[in-house]
C-alpha cells in the first residue's frame, strides 16, 4: 500500500462480523452496526507505541473512511484508539 499517514495517525482495516448467527439465520446490513476492532494496515513516523499487524479497539464513531484500490479503511487519530488486542 502506498499510504502513509501524517501526525498521530494511523490506517486501520475494520475486521468484518459475521453476517449469520450460529443457526443459520441471515443478518441483513441494515441490522448490523460498524464494527469497533480492526487490524491497523499503516502507521504515521510519530506513533511509537502502534505498528502494523496490531489488532485495535477504537471508538465506535472515531476517524473518517477513506477507499483504496476498492478496499475501506479508517483513518484514526491515537486519541480514539482504545487500547491493542492480544
Amino acid at each position: 500500500m502506498n499510504f502513509q499517514p501524517l501526525g498521530n495517525r494511523v490506517l486501520v482495516k475494520r475486521t468484518e462480523e459475521a453476517t449469520t448467527t450460529a443457526s443459520g439465520i441471515i443478518i441483513p446490513d441494515s441490522a448490523t452496526e460498524k464494527p469497533s476492532h480492526g487490524e491497523v494496515v499503516a502507521v504515521s513516523k510519530e506513533v511509537e507505541t502502534l505498528s502494523s499487524g496490531n489488532k485495535v479497539l477504537f471508538s465506535k464513531f472515531a476517524g473518517n473512511e477513506v477507499s483504496f484500490e476498492g478496499t475501506k479503511y479508517l483513518v484514526l487519530d491515537t486519541d480514539d484508539i482504545f487500547g491493542i488486542i492480544n
